[in-house]
């Protein structure tokens, strides 16, 4: 997990060769998610005869006041495309769990996810050519889909969670009380993911 914190020249060959791919794929999403987020939301506005809420100049300056008003036509979405695999100790902070793995049992469960009956396990890799289908029919569901170093190679990349959340305070503090109350006694995910998610519901 450290590994990709460091500057290039301090990396060995191998990670060398992964950064490099990490960012020719980084790349490429970049240019995915501004085609959905920024040509999508403004085809959405001219579909629906709603002029576009182009951005007052006085809104980019230091300590505007950013509007609130949110629109059913923008394309919004989180995801978090990680160099290196997420360790499990960062559990509590990006919560990701087996029930929300990509896998055609836990898409069932959801309704934005169509053709389910054809899902082939490989196409949640980055190299697959449905990658980015895969990707755009999961972006409407709320929270992060997560795309991380496979655990299975040192250089693929998969779209391993959807509905993810970041839950920094809140863990913090459910754990905090977990253990004030002696439901736990070292941290959150010391009985394991099912009783880690029915603390934090509790708390």
């Amino acid at each position: 997990m450290i590994e990709f914190c460091k500057k290039r020249e301090c990396l060995s060959r191998e990670d060398r060769l992964r950064r490099s791919y990490y960012e020719v794929l980084r790349d490429e999403l970049d240019q995915f998610v501004i085609g959905y987020s920024l040509v999508g939301s403004y085809n959405n506005f001219l579909r629906m005869k709603i002029p576009y809420p182009f951005v007052e100049l006085r809104e980019l300056k230091p300590r505007a006041r950013i509007p609130s008003t949110e629109f059913e036509s923008q394309n919004s979405f989180l995801i978090i495309f990680c160099e290196d695999a997420i360790d499990d100790r960062h559990k509590k902070y990006i919560r990701y769990f087996d029930a929300n793995k990509t896998t055609k049992t836990n898409l069932l469960r959801h309704k934005y996810f169509p053709n389910v009956e054809n899902f082939n396990r490989n196409i949640k890799y980055f190299e697959t050519d449905q990658f980015f289908a895969l990707l755009r029919s999961l972006l409407p569901v709320d929270y992060a889909l997560l795309i991380q170093r496979s655990r299975q190679t040192r250089i693929q990349y998969a779209l391993t969670h959807f509905h993810v959340r970041v839950d920094w305070p809140i863990a913090d503090a459910s754990e905090d009380l977990a253990k004030y109350l002696q439901y736990i006694s070292k941290d959150l995910y010391e009985k394991g993911d099912k009783y880690a998610e029915d603390l934090q519901k509790l708390f």
